[in-house]
């Protein structure tokens, strides 16, 4: 008898596809049942639909890693099988995405009582209908939602009468916005009235008041017994002043617009008003990547991009020739990867006092202390069905702008344990009252690129969930009306995890050419993965300017070469870097393969379409500055940057519309197409 062939890759991933659908057919043959329709039975079916769906996945993820080559045995038809197989996979997601929308729609009207019953446990003053309600409750849903019920009950009562109960700090906790109370370890707080959301207002030994969340509170116990009494002299007249205290809680709470207006006569910031408003959620804070990209230059690609000398001041420390190759040196740095921002999801909406402008994440290297690296931004697009949907990399006509690629790079040689990824979504936005921009962040989230051990994490796809406030700042929500801490049953608080707000990113492994592409960039470096090969030929001609071609290494004249001059600012004006990147696409379809192969060469005609695109664009007195998220300028810019690339494309070059009367440029002195690296390095150092 002969040996059975070996079965290959692909009919594996078949077969198991056909166990997938069998299963997923069993799953909603077994929902239409009658006996479904329990709340146990609910549960289970929606965490077969989670399993099914990640084993899916993880079937998709294989199938797309297959090649023709990794059969051992020649397969007929292969890439239309790969095909009906992934249209097999897409059906069975969908599907299953079908059966858990259609249980969690049956399950609304469930948390919708069970929201309102904790809405009139809040509201309650003292019915005993509604306690007997409660307490029925608590006995059918266990330990849990009783502890939860009792702390609801007391923070009604506190609502209707004022409690002195004194309470210990177990830590340290700073103000996060205005309104909070910031106090240290053992300091002893007077808490005047308990909240249901867990945010109490409570009174320090200065007379200072403020919101403390309760987590950082334990209970204060008086040892001696004189101690007790004369703190419990304290707490009388601390009770005597609450009633005007109480009062002006209760009308902030009630008006918002009355909440503006003290907000205003305090001198509280645009977005403390906004929060106070309920124009944005309480997690929104201003953009700390933002502000450190207007404090200066340091956090700019630009600044990153310039070679930085050695401790001798004699050489450069990541910038070396390589004799052999006639190139520069390739450099290997401790962190070397590509990463992919799939999508955001579940993203608060602002109210419609405010307009937004962009929304967009920025991206850096964070050791949970200071940024490493510089800040890198992506746009995100949206679907007015979706608007709380955010996607990267649109499907557009022509090359995909750079600023809407979510392909990223990152280099870093910081040997810190800590060191990993700081992602804050943010939008650009304007009032429509007062005409003011700003910018907002809605939320952070720091992916950490080692474990305790110090191995790097495994590339794959992760699902992380957005905290609120600053990257300094631990334990703020985004969002308060939507949880992390929700109680109630597991199948409540599964629900409520799905409306976390949460940023999906793939971390991706380098095979061989991409690791040699990134080892020729600077040590320190995050940029977009479109603009990664003309970033190599910026380093190449500064290897051949600064090493190869200087008649003395000791001469720190001004080197004339506009490419190094002018190159760092198109990092600033993406929509001309994408005009570089159409012109050099557009003339390397035209080289043969040979031409393609020979390095100088390349070199050599990437200066000529340099000239042509770049420095007259750069010059023109047509092209509006660069401002960032408005439409209008980004329109205008784009209109002249694309007539000016179809008329250069019709003149084959650009002397003839600089040498036209109807061209109009603005005036440069030759120092602005000169280099002056040891300036750079200067600026670098400080």
């Amino acid at each position: 008898m002969l040996p059975r062939w070996p079965r290959g890759p692909l009919p594996c991933l078949q077969h198991r596809g056909q166990e997938l659908k069998q299963q997923v057919d069993s799953l909603l043959s077994e929902s239409r049942l009658k006996g479904a329709l329990e709340a146990s039975k609910k549960r289970d079916i929606y965490q077969r639909c989670i399993q099914l769906k990640q084993a899916i996945n993880e079937n998709k993820n294989t199938l797309q890693k297959l090649k023709k080559a990794d059969e051992p045995t020649p397969v007929g038809n292969y890439h239309q099988k790969k095909e009906e197989e992934h249209s097999l996979l897409d059906k069975l997601t969908h599907q299953l995405q079908e059966l858990a929308m259609s249980i969690s729609r049956e399950n609304i009207t469930e948390i919708g009582e069970l929201t309102e019953r904790e809405e009139d446990d809040d509201s309650a003053e003292g019915d005993e209908e509604e306690d007997d309600d409660d307490e029925e409750e608590s006995k059918e849903s266990g330990g849990e939602e009783e502890e939860t019920q009792e702390e609801e009950k007391q923070g009604n009562e506190s609502h209707l009468q004022a409690t002195s109960k004194e309470y210990t700090a177990v830590g340290n906790f700073t103000a996060q916005q205005a309104g909070d109370l910031t106090f240290k370890k053992g300091e002893i707080l007077l808490i005047i009235e308990k909240k249901p959301d867990g945010w109490w207002i409570a009174k320090n030994a200065k007379g200072n008041k403020g919101l403390v969340p309760k987590t950082y509170l334990e209970p204060y116990h008086k040892e001696d017994g004189q101690e007790s009494s004369e703190e419990g002299s304290e707490e009388n007249v601390d009770v005597g002043d609450e009633t005007a205290e109480e009062l002006e809680v209760k009308q902030r709470t009630g008006s918002h617009w009355s909440a503006v207006r003290k907000a205003l006569s305090e001198q509280i910031n645009t977005v403390d008003v906004l929060t106070t408003m309920g124009a944005i959620p309480t997690g929104f804070r201003p953009s700390t990547l933002f502000q450190l990209l207007e404090e200066g230059n340091q956090f700019r690609a630009s600044y990153f991009l310039q070679p930085e000398l050695a401790p001798s001041q004699l050489a450069f420390r990541d910038l070396m020739w390589d004799a052999k190759t006639g190139t520069i040196r390739s450099r290997p740095s401790h962190v070397s990867l590509i990463l992919t921002l799939w999508s955001c999801k579940m993203i608060p909406l602002p109210e419609l006092s405010i307009q937004v402008l962009s929304r967009h994440v920025r991206l850096c290297l964070f050791d949970g202390n200071k940024v490493l690296s510089n800040i890198h931004t992506v746009r995100a697009t949206w679907q007015p069905k979706k608007p709380r949907t955010w996607t990267f990399s649109p499907q557009v006509t022509g090359i995909l702008p750079c600023l809407l690629d979510g392909d990223c790079f990152l280099r870093s040689n910081s040997l810190s344990p800590d060191l990993g990824i700081l992602f804050e979504l943010g939008i650009s936005y304007i009032r429509n009252s007062t005409g003011e921009r700003g910018e907002l962040s809605c939320g952070w989230v720091f992916l950490k690129l080692f474990d305790a051990s110090g191995i790097p994490i495994p590339a794959k796809t992760y699902e992380l969930f957005l905290n609120g406030g600053t990257p300094y700042e631990k334990g703020v929500e985004v969002d308060r009306s939507v949880s992390r801490r929700a109680h109630g049953s597991v199948f409540h608080q599964m629900m409520m995890m799905r409306r976390q707000p949460q940023l999906l990113v793939k971390l991706r492994s380098l095979n061989r050419r991409s690791r040699n592409i990134l080892s020729l960039l600077p040590e320190i470096l995050i940029g977009s993965m479109c603009c990664i090969h003309l970033l190599i030929f910026y380093r190449q001609i500064l290897g051949d300017v600064l090493l190869k071609g200087r008649m003395s290494m000791q001469s720190a004249d001004f080197i004339s070469n506009p490419v190094l001059a002018t190159f760092p600012k198109l990092l600033e004006q993406p929509d001309v870097m994408d005009a570089l990147r159409s012109s050099w696409a557009e003339k390397e379809s035209t080289l043969k393969r040979s031409e393609k192969r020979d390095g100088e060469f390349l070199k050599a005609v990437f200066l000529l379409v340099y000239h042509d695109c770049v420095v007259p664009l750069l010059h023109s007195t047509f092209l509006p500055p660069f401002r960032w998220a408005e439409e209008e300028t980004e329109a205008a810019r784009w209109k002249v940057i694309a007539d000016f690339l179809k008329q250069n494309q019709e003149n084959k070059g650009a002397l003839q519309a600089l040498l036209s009367p109807d061209g109009v440029h603005e005036p440069f002195d030759i120092s602005e197409q000169t280099y002056d690296f040891l300036g750079e390095i200067r600026k670098k150092a400080a």
